[in-house]
């Protein structure tokens, strides 16, 4: 992984995981116990999702830009299906708050995006110049 793959990936993971702790909070005070282990549950989700992706574009990256941009889109649908399946496999579930687990997925993966955003805009820009510009003296 790149060092600023790892900038990225630090910068979205620490706020995501600290308003985890927020959520569980949250979900506890609302929903009791089943709603903290939804918020808890909702946190690893999201933190292992996106990482996963993250380190995913992070090693195509290494190969080339469209290897990088089709691990991107790939891993946004696997990320889907994942969340689709899940989902369905929740839909009886008792042993924790599905409300408070939707809600806190929603607010996390929002949490994480924004997060990646602010770090990514500290960054300085990066442009790719095809080598003939690079021959090119003024």
């Amino acid at each position: 992984m790149q060092p600023s793959d790892a900038r990225n990936l630090r910068g979205a993971a620490i706020p995501t995981g600290a308003v985890g702790v927020g959520a569980v909070l949250i979900g506890l005070l609302t929903a009791g116990g089943k709603g903290a282990l939804a918020a808890a549950l909702a946190t690893v989700v999201v933190l292992v999702f996106f990482s996963i992706s993250a380190i995913a574009v992070s090693w195509a990256g290494k190969i080339s830009a469209q290897t990088m941009m089709l691990a991107a889109l790939a891993s946004y649908m696997v990320k889907i299906l994942a969340v689709m399946v899940l989902v369905t496999a929740m839909d009886g579930v008792s042993i924790w708050n599905t409300k408070v687990f939707g809600w806190a997925v929603i607010a996390l993966a929002l949490c994480y995006i924004a997060a990646e955003f602010r770090v990514v805009l500290q960054r300085r820009p990066y442009v790719d110049e095809p080598e003939s510009a690079l021959d090119r003296s003024p």
